[in-house]
């Protein structure tokens, strides 16, 4: 038995959790004391959402509160878009902030709230050293994806499309003051997305546990993750009305975004995130496109903790003790979602030293339980690039 490490953890955000807890919006804006608020959504969600069509609905026409409406365009956030959505919040005087959507959503509302309370741009932000006050608007955060678990978080990723990047700041006051968890709100999901967020969440889980920087509060919290979205994001992703599956993603993945919250990310996120501000793709996709190949390397790394990971996932013994019960497990997960591979985006082997540099340039990587040399990363690429087929 080994002394735990010291560690330090913060976690304010108020959590609600469960079918129809949507409809509490009103009570809890109440509750914070707002009359003039400001709803960020995904662009045409009323269109393809009916529970955060009914959400909107009620919230601008019965509420009686001073209501405006922003729509985000569709994709990853970028600076663009958070510029617009800072201005249009500054020019709203709301005292609350309801970011009703997918992660992208999410992060877009904290960061346009940061810059909104700096006033300045996210570029002007970029520029300086890193300034995070406490918020003076309120930020209630109603996630309709099973995936990044924004929600709980206190990171905001933002794409640069000019440099082909992808910018993370995270600061404990990035962080929502309420999450409105309601699985209802999520199965309008098709089948793509459900399993491009549900397999970012799951990646989250587990790199919470690997990282160098995980304790067991983390630990504790990611296991249960992995061991509730295991048994239920193939489900999901075959039949999007099951209520159970749906029930648990939701669950499991806002616990995911507290263990990453906890603990933090590791090489998965910074190989993804170097595919996706080169080919501006979702998040997601990124992340499962690198997650066998990364995975594979820290089993060598940490084989103790891949083994629990593996006993989370419900994998039966197979004799061996090197954390490879984990890889195979989620190799096949991958096969069942019918996932894409690396090759099915474009890339190709003239992109993997720029890949691999932006990589290696990444932070998430530092956080990896043992560093990186470029030439793990170049191998964990060129195996993903190889691989033609998924197959469990």
């Amino acid at each position: 038995m080994n002394i735990s490490t010291a560690f330090n953890n913060h976690l304010p955000v108020k959590v609600r959790f469960g079918e129809g807890i949507a409809n509490t919006l009103p009570d809890v804006i109440t509750e914070l004391g707002a009359q003039n608020v400001f709803l960020m959504v995904d662009a045409g969600i009323e269109k393809f959402n009916p529970a955060a069509k009914s959400v909107i609905d009620h919230l601008v026409t019965v509420s009686g509160l001073t209501v405006t409406v922003f729509e985000k365009p569709a994709g990853e956030p970028t600076i663009e878009m958070v510029d617009d959505a800072t201005s249009a919040l500054k020019a709203s005087g709301a005292q609350t902030l309801i970011a009703l959507g997918g992660g992208s959503v999410i992060d877009t509302a904290k960061a346009a709230r940061l810059c909104a309370q700096l006033n300045c741009t996210f570029r002007e932000f970029q520029s300086k050293a890193p300034n995070y006050p406490v918020p003076v608007i309120s930020l209630i955060a109603m996630p309709t994806s099973a995936g990044t678990g924004s929600e709980v978080s206190g990171g905001s990723v933002i794409s640069d499309p000019e440099a082909g990047l992808k910018t993370g700041i995270a600061n404990g006051n990035l962080r929502a003051q309420v999450a409105l968890v309601d699985p209802v709100l999520t199965y309008s999901m098709p089948p793509t997305m459900t399993a491009n967020t549900g397999i970012d969440a799951l990646a989250q889980a587990i790199a919470g546990i690997i990282a160098k920087c995980s304790t067991p509060i983390g630990d504790a919290i990611g296991y249960e993750a992995v061991h509730m979205m295991s048994n239920a994001l193939v489900a999901a992703y075959k039949d999007g009305n099951d209520k159970a599956a749906r029930s648990a993603m939701s669950a499991g993945s806002m616990m995911a975004g507290l263990t990453m919250n906890i603990s933090d990310c590791t090489a998965e996120h910074s190989l993804g995130q170097a595919i996706g501000g080169l080919k501006h793709v979702p998040h997601g996709l990124t992340i499962g496109l690198v997650l066998v190949e990364t995975l594979t390397r820290e089993a060598k790394v940490v084989p103790a903790k891949m083994e629990r990971v593996a006993d989370a996932m419900g994998v039966p013994a197979d004799g061996t003790s090197d954390g490879s019960r984990a890889v195979k497990a989620v190799r096949k997960m991958l096969a069942d979602l019918d996932f894409p591979v690396l090759s099915s985006i474009g890339i190709t082997q003239s992109d993997i030293e720029l890949l691999s540099d932006n990589a290696m340039n990444d932070y998430f990587i530092t956080q990896a339980p043992k560093p990186w040399s470029k030439a793990e990363v170049v191998e964990a690429f060129t195996a993903a690039l190889n691989l033609t087929k998924r197959s469990a």
